[in-house]
């Protein structure tokens, strides 16, 4: 798993964690993944307007969709391992698992994944909660996922 360091200037951080991701793609997934952060958050600048809950969870999804299982090549909401997704004001609630129990990554995921979600313009704060109730199946991986992995 790629290690994301932290920090707090969210500019420079979503910069950092744009390099950070970078490292090791190809080019296709890093021309992806700067399209995608490039669209969180495009109006955020208007503060006459302020985004919706609404808006606020498309975004904090738009951002989950740049994070990648690190053995699937699949990101981690398509995967199915995104289970909630609550827009309180500026601060998100996820609830999210993983393939499996053991998976090595337990202890550091749910940080990078909360990290991830912070830097979303409009969001001040997150809380990532990992949860193991319903166990994740392939049931959970999204139709285009499983197109993509040849699943069916």
């Amino acid at each position: 798993m790629k290690r994301v360091n932290f920090n707090p200037d969210p500019n420079a951080a979503k910069s950092s964690l744009m390099e950070q991701f970078h490292k090791g793609n190809s080019p296709e997934d890093n021309e992806a993944l700067n399209e995608a952060l490039a669209g969180i958050g495009a109006d955020a600048d208007d503060d006459s307007n302020p985004p919706s809950e609404t808006d606020l969870r498309d975004r904090v999804i738009a951002a989950l969709k740049t994070i990648y299982d690190p053995e699937i090549p699949v990101n981690i909401y398509d995967l199915g391992l995104i289970y909630r997704v609550e827009i309180k004001g500026s601060f998100a609630e996820v609830d999210m698992t993983l393939t499996t129990p053991g998976c090595p990554v337990a202890h550091s995921f749910p940080g990078l994944v909360e990290r991830s979600v912070t830097l979303v313009p409009g969001i001040d704060g997150a809380a990532v909660e990992l949860v193991w109730e319903p166990a994740w199946t392939q049931n959970n991986i999204s139709e285009a996922a499983r197109l993509e992995l040849g699943l069916i």
